[in-house]
């Protein structure tokens, strides 16, 4: 018999699945972006090592996404696995933020 207090495979897939896209998403996007910019306001080894932190992270959760089609659905993930990716995510959308207002602040300079 079946846990009741546990989630079914409907509500895994409908709030799970979208979430494992979002975190592939921002991951893949990170990635890129870490790979092809050098930012002025990080060292070579802070970007190096956030780099690799995505990287681990992406494993992580190709890992994850084996596992929750191949049980159907059947297999929740502990949030102290994704807490780490929802941090890492914002971690990186700051680093972002911060290269858009540096390039939006160059290109102030250029135009004066």
């Amino acid at each position: 018999m079946r846990d009741s207090n546990l989630p079914g495979p409907d509500l895994l897939k409908t709030v799970l699945e979208p979430l494992l896209e979002d975190f592939q998403y921002w991951f893949s996007r990170s990635r890129k972006f870490l790979e092809t910019e050098q930012l002025s306001f990080m060292s070579e080894q802070e970007q190096s090592d956030l780099l690799e932190r995505i990287k681990q992270a992406q494993q992580e959760l190709n890992i994850a996404k084996m596992l929750f089609t191949a049980t159907d659905a059947q297999v929740g993930i502990d949030m102290a696995t994704l807490m780490p990716w929802h941090q890492l995510v914002q971690e990186c959308w700051s680093v972002a933020m911060r290269f858009r207002s540096q390039q939006a602040d160059g290109h102030e300079q250029d135009s004066k």
